[in-house]
């Protein structure tokens, strides 16, 4: 059961929110919070990590921030309210990420120890030896001393590619257009990612895109649970099985592209395209009219109401804005079980299609 409370930010705010969500899962054993940041009054929760530290439940994204508007979206993300931000360095911008956060702190618009800022571990660095070089680049990039959480981007190893050589590598293994994986069991890689922990430079660790046979197999081998587990989450992809299981082993949730096919539309991928949008499906519509609200608040408090921990982003201010305050309304049961009727198993982000990588097959 997830017991809401609140606590002390900036305005010194101690009464207890009477709009919090009632977080039914009995399998989500975090708890929640709520602070008060500086430029709005809207609650944000935040879930209780097995690792001891807080993630809140609405984040920013910053998958596809341009190089040339990342320092000034991330900014202005904080002055409306956000204080997680989820990053990686496949995506290439976490030295315009951190232009952006450090301008904030600069400023006096937020301190360090208020922010929750993730990123990712990519494939060609999953060799121990590769691992810390590898954050240490996250970290001078970001301009920041630690991260408060690191994922393992993707359950495969590609070969290692030097810094200097090209980054971030993405598809690239050293050798023109070929192809190659490395022999690196992803409990080394682990076991790399906990001495970072234990040398201060990460407060918490976790997993990206994995199933739950490699986490039922990873937890059996760590010293360190995995505080998070992000994947694909949306209604046209639910995954209960695996939510319910993770959620079991005390491991918090957060899921990436919750508006599905919307976030690859501009990839020009096919099944996106060929996908009925979900801000226009009927029945995500009629909810949103029922709550007044937008179809995107809807999606994203079908995800934070039963305790996973989201990451949209937006370009527009007043969108920002509504992207974060979805937690002062509460989907009734009908409202569940209709947007449950639209699970199709259908997943946007498969590597398989890019160059048939066994993850998800």
């Amino acid at each position: 059961m997830i017991r809401p409370h609140c606590y002390t930010l900036l305005h010194n705010i101690n009464t207890r929110s009477s709009s919090l969500p009632s977080i039914t899962s009995k399998r989500f054993i975090h708890s929640i919070r709520t602070q008060r940041n500086y430029t709005t009054t809207t609650p944000i929760m935040s879930i209780k990590l097995n690792s001891g530290h807080e993630m809140p439940i609405v984040g920013f994204g910053c998958w596809k921030v341009t190089n040339e508007t990342a320092a000034d979206q991330i900014y202005n993300a904080i002055k409306v309210g956000y204080r997680l931000f989820d990053g990686a360095q496949d995506y290439g911008n976490e030295k315009e990420v951190g232009e952006g956060i450090n301008r904030a702190i600069d400023e006096g618009l937020v301190s360090r120890d208020e922010l929750f800022v993730v990123s990712k571990l990519w494939n060609n660095y999953h060799d121990p030896k590769n691992v810390e070089t590898a954050l240490n680049k996250t970290l001078s990039d970001l301009n920041l001393e630690y991260l408060d959480l690191f994922l393992i981007h993707f359950p495969i190893a590609f070969k290692f590619v030097p810094i200097e050589e090209k980054y971030p590598p993405g598809f690239y293994c050293g050798d023109g257009d070929k192809f190659h994986y490395e022999n690196v069991p992803l409990l080394d890689t682990w076991r790399a990612l906990e001495s970072l922990v234990q040398k201060g430079k990460i407060r918490s660790i976790g997993i990206s895109n994995f199933n739950g046979g490699l986490i039922y197999d990873l937890v059996r081998g760590a010293k360190i649970k995995p505080a998070v587990l992000q994947i694909e989450h949306h209604p046209y992809l639910q995954q209960p099985r695996l939510i319910e299981f993770v959620q079991s082993q005390g491991i918090a949730i957060t899921g990436y592209s919750s508006f599905g096919p919307q976030s690859f539309l501009e990839l020009e991928s096919k099944k996106a395209l060929d996908t009925p949008t979900l801000f226009d499906h009927e029945t995500i519509k009629s909810i949103a009219s029922k709550h007044k609200k937008s179809s995107a608040q809807v999606l994203l408090r079908w995800a934070t109401q039963r305790g996973i921990a989201v990451i949209p982003k937006s370009n527009n201010p007043d969108r920002l804005a509504q992207n974060l305050n979805v937690n002062d309304f509460e989907l009734s049961k009908e409202d569940l079980e209709a947007i449950n009727k639209l699970d199709k198993g259908l997943r946007f982000n498969d590597p398989w299609d890019w160059d048939h990588i066994p993850i998800f097959v």
